[in-house]
């Protein structure tokens, strides 16, 4: 078999795509990541740079979601099996943790121009 000129193409094509996906996923810079708490009646948006600890109500009670040196992560939560406070801090763009019995969402995603770690 031999190989093509359209067959190299193909593959710097897909060897460029890889290193451009694997760049933004893991070596894009944290300055333009915010964290995104979502509560059953309120939302907050934080960077990531903040430190912030925000009490979330939910039915079942108050979850505590604290966002720390680049990260951020369930403190303490009424739930009964504490998955979201296992699951450990999140820091990446794309990472989250739920506390669902108590319909609270983290989540870390890119830049806004109105981050200013003031409830909406």
């Amino acid at each position: 078999m031999k190989i093509k000129t359209f067959d190299i193409i193909i593959i710097f094509a897909v060897a460029g795509l890889t290193f451009f996906a694997v760049y933004m996923a893991y070596m894009n810079p944290k300055g333009n990541a915010q964290v995104l708490i979502q509560g059953q009646d309120a939302e907050w948006v934080y960077p990531i740079e903040a430190d912030a600890t925000v009490v979330v109500t939910g039915p079942i009670g108050d979850t505590t979601v604290r966002v720390c040196g680049n990260r951020a992560w369930v403190e303490s939560s009424p739930c009964d099996n504490k998955t979201c406070i296992a699951a450990g801090s999140i820091s990446r763009q794309g990472e989250w943790a739920a506390c669902l019995p108590n319909n609270v969402l983290v989540i870390v995603n890119g830049s806004g121009d109105d981050i200013d770690g003031i409830s909406r």
